[in-house]
């Protein structure tokens, strides 16, 4: 039989982050545990910050019938002369039957000892206490809490459990707390339980108590107050995704409402401003043309017909937070953009301070302003590093630490440094992510680079190097980043050469720990493409990131292209052909060798095609893949394998230099469709 189930575990305030960490989470849990117990149907999951729902419309109320068969020892181990061994009574005992009712069965092509015994499902209501206890207490949240005498703990206080199988109340018990038939709806619609007769009822209770159960309904209604607002007021409301979730984790009842600040605060860079209020207060900013203006939304959780006490208070709130960061502003444009006491701030155990990855970097970034030689002077470049980090002794980064870069380069501005010099210490964390801008002049490129580099040499230096999914420092973000640059700004980096000549002075790296690391973030970079695609071009042995890059692209788009099966099918043949030559040490082919027309029109082709120049890797590949009719004549009247050895290996040489061609793109051989 199938009746709805409610299952609502009612909690003190949830902190959002956290929630939504775990959110993917929720429903797996959940649906193994009721896989492990034979009650598997469809559910819906709920969450608002006070409660945690679950709702079947059909559950079943038992578990279905099942048989459970005994394989036993073969009959010629469990009996001897005709009386029972050890292993016969043995077997008995385990299935809680007496000998008599064992019978023999077949497994395996033998004759063994056989039960078979049929169970009864167990009612759902006996096994929901265990499996709900069992799904709460498997929820990952980070931090806990202990409330009252409990020993154990939760990311908050259970305040109420309700269990309902259509209108049968459950008997459960979660950290002390016994289930009952009530809910409680929004607090300023009613402070107290409200008693529910069936399941059915909750959704209609909760509705007309102010809650929106449904968190997709909670950010319909925020964005449709959005639009209406921004149609009010011909203003821009900037929406972050990650706030929005927040938000929407956080309120039962959302409404969103414009706020606004003193005009006076407008004086602060931005960057500032939103930030106080996403990070502080969860406000999103407002625009208009483009420009940030003394308005704030707020999505407020209040039950109300008249928010204007709640846009009062959100106003009072906001303003000290901004008026902090208008002190900390003037003080560090009065302070100035210093590096004194940078030698004080450690950088990382065994890696020395911030002043020592300046003076590191400093290097690195003088070595790869010889290798790129940057349209800008070495002066701005030496002037970049020294003050890219010292915002980290001002106040507005002390108080705001995702602002360092950016509060630098506000304070370079002001302190009259060039426009190179203020872009290069603003831009030099860039990338910070996988949709983040890239830096935007070689200079600032430059810099930033440098930071990745020596963050990264210097961790793998004192063997911090990522393992599984840990990586604290984003070393596997810097590489990302150092590939994008590079790209973006058409820098030759040799994965091996050019990290072997930076590494000098750092002690105790394993190189190719490294090389392997940065290969592998390569990889990743290119996620979208055949993996095989990717490893056919580094079996070429390049290592250069932007010829690596481009390879990749050029054999990928010649790998989907329509036909591509039967040029793979020929040069695999010819990989393997060559697979026990030397490629290095085929230099001549010997035409006066040459007695079938297929070996004259194979290495005539081949001359040709070697002849050309290309433009790109695409076109050069497709030139040498051209090379396949007259490699199927050359395979179809050509013997190679001949007595006469130097005809042999003539024969040979013709289809290795092939290869070779070949092989310096991509080894085909490698490529699987």
């Amino acid at each position: 039989m199938l009746k709805p189930l409610l299952i609502e575990i009612g909690v003190e305030e949830l902190p959002a982050v956290p929630l939504l960490k775990e959110l993917k989470n929720i429903e797996k849990k959940y649906a193994a545990i009721l896989e492990k117990n034979s009650l598997f149907c469809d559910f819906e999951f709920y969450y608002t910050p006070r409660r945690l729902v679950i709702w079947h419309e059909k559950f079943p109320t038992s578990q279905a019938d099942s048989v459970e068969e005994f394989f036993g020892a073969p009959l010629k181990v469990a009996y001897k002369d005709g009386e029972p061994t050890p292993a016969a009574n043995g077997f008995a005992k385990k299935c809680g039957v007496a000998l008599s009712e064992i019978g023999k069965g077949e497994k395996g092509g033998k004759e063994v000892l056989y039960y078979k015994k049929d169970v009864k499902g167990q009612e759902s209501t006996e096994l929901l206490n265990g499996m709900i206890n069992t799904w709460i207490k498997s929820l990952e949240f980070g931090k806990s809490m202990r409330w009252g005498s409990l020993e154990e703990s939760f990311i908050r206080p259970i305040r109420w459990v309700n269990v309902m199988l259509d209108d049968t109340l459950v008997n459960i018990e979660l950290f002390g707390v016994k289930s009952y038939k009530a809910t409680f709806v929004h607090r300023i619609s009613n402070f107290d339980a409200i008693t529910i007769d069936t399941a059915k009822e909750y959704f209609e209770t909760l509705r007309e108590g102010g809650v929106t159960l449904f968190s997709c309904d909670r950010r319909e209604k925020i964005l449709s107050d959005f639009k209406s607002i921004e149609e009010e007021t011909g203003f821009g409301i900037e929406i972050d995704d990650d706030l929005l979730n927040e938000v929407i984790a956080i309120t039962e009842h959302p409404t969103a409402l414009l706020g606004t600040f003193d005009e006076a605060f407008l004086r602060l860079p931005p960057e500032v401003i939103i930030t106080s209020m996403k990070e502080h207060q969860r406000y999103f900013p407002v625009f208009k043309d483009g420009k940030l203006i003394n308005k704030f939304c707020v999505v407020s959780n209040a039950l109300t017909n008249n928010f204007s006490l709640v846009i009062e208070g959100n106003e009072k709130v906001l303003r000290p937070r901004l008026a902090d960061g208008l002190f900390f502003y003037d003080n560090d444009l009065k302070n100035g953009l210093k590096t004194d006491g940078l030698e004080k701030v450690t950088f990382f155990k065994g890696l020395g301070s911030v002043a020592d990855k300046i003076t590191r970097e400093t290097k690195i970034a003088n070595t790869l302003f010889e290798m790129y030689t940057p349209n800008a002077s070495k002066e701005d470049l030496q002037k970049s590093i020294h003050l890219a980090k010292a915002d980290l002794m001002s106040e507005m980064v002390y108080e705001f630490t995702e602002l360092q870069g950016l509060m630098g380069g506000y304070y370079a501005k002001a302190a009259g440094e060039n426009e190179e010099v203020v872009t290069a210490i603003t831009e030099q964390y860039l990338p910070d992510g996988e949709e983040s801008a890239l830096p935007s002049t070689p200079l600032s490129a430059i810099v930033a680079m440098s930071l990745k580099l020596d963050t990264l040499l210097a961790l793998f230096s004192v063997n911090q190097i990522p393992t599984g999914s840990r990586d604290p420092f984003a070393l596997r973000r810097a590489v990302n980043g150092l590939v994008r640059i590079t790209k973006e700004h058409n820098f030759s980096f040799d994965v091996v050469r050019t990290l072997k000549d930076l590494a000098c002075g750092y002690e105790n790296i394993d190189m190719e720990k490294l090389e392997s690391f940065f290969l592998e973030r390569v990889k990743q970079y290119f996620k979208g493409v055949n993996p095989s695609v990717i490893e056919a071009v580094l079996a070429s042995g390049e290592r250069e990131l932007l010829a690596l890059g481009q390879k990749i692209e050029a054999l990928d788009k010649i790998v989907n292209s329509k036909g591509f099966s039967e040029y793979s099918s020929t040069f695999k043949r010819v990989a393997n052909i060559t697979k026990d030559i030397d490629l290095a040490d085929v230099k001549y082919i010997n035409k006066c060798l040459f007695d079938v027309e297929a070996e004259a029109a194979l290495f005539k082709r081949y001359c040709e095609v070697k002849e050309c120049t290309y433009d790109n890797y695409e076109l050069e590949l497709e030139a040498l893949l051209g090379l396949k009719p007259e490699l199927d004549k050359f395979f179809e009247d050509v013997m190679v394998n001949v007595e006469d050895e130097a005809v042999k290996n003539n024969r040979k040489a013709l289809v290795a230099s092939v290869y070779k061609s070949i092989l310096k793109i991509a080894d085909i051989k490698e490529v699987s469709i």
